[in-house]
């Protein structure tokens, strides 16, 4: 998890200034030091229950989230509007790739905070009703007894719902986990849509 936040964190420092929310080193600094603090209130497992803690990680997923979705504007405003930062078919394959990946990095890490209440929450008790059914909990056979998706299984989450723009292995059981995937698949849908549209016109 802490890997993929400081991948994040250079994904939105390559963005051009017209796509970044805030200047260059404003959202890495404040996700950077939102993330040192979650290490070291909680070092090595996240298994603390702490309220604060909780609060810190929501609000280092907000500030990813909140990132993304700006960049993600930005990128289909440059687009429309044939910014310079989509002129070229290089310069927007490069960008929207990198606005795409900071979008799976974001909702993964969404999904990874919420599903269950939490990772802490998941560590200590399995949910009775889970937002997100992996196919380890549907069916037991397929995993060791009490077994508990990890960020990998969200990450991989995020990735697949972002190239099939619906569910895969993974069922969204509420309404916010179907909401979240929906929102996810819109916007995924919208980057790749446009970028390989704008980049064909480019070439031709």
């Amino acid at each position: 998890m802490a890997l993929a936040v400081a991948v994040a964190m250079v994904l939105t420092m390559l963005l051009p200034d017209t796509l970044r929310l805030a200047p260059r080193w404003v959202l890495p600094s404040v996700e950077g030091l939102l993330l040192l603090t979650l290490i070291a209130g909680d070092p090595g497992r996240i298994d603390r229950r702490a309220a604060w803690l909780r609060a810190v990680s929501l609000a280092l997923v907000c500030v990813l989230s909140v990132g993304a979705v700006w960049s993600t504007l930005q990128l289909v405003k440059d687009i429309v509007t044939n910014g310079r930062e989509t002129a070229s078919a290089t310069s927007l394959l490069q960008v929207g790739s990198a606005v795409w990946a900071g979008t799976v990095l974001a909702f993964s890490l969404l999904f990874f905070e919420l599903d269950g209440g939490g990772p802490a929450v998941r560590l200590h008790r399995r949910p009775a009703y889970p937002a997100l059914a992996f196919p380890q909990q549907i069916e037991p056979r397929l995993a060791p007894a009490g077994w508990q998706p990890r960020y990998v299984d969200y990450l991989y989450l995020g990735l697949t719902n972002a190239t099939a723009f619906s569910p895969t292995d993974v069922m969204p059981l509420t309404p916010w986990a179907k909401m979240t995937m929906a929102v996810q698949s819109l916007v995924s849908l919208v980057i790749l849509g446009l970028v390989v549209a704008r980049a064909v016109n480019v070439l031709t």
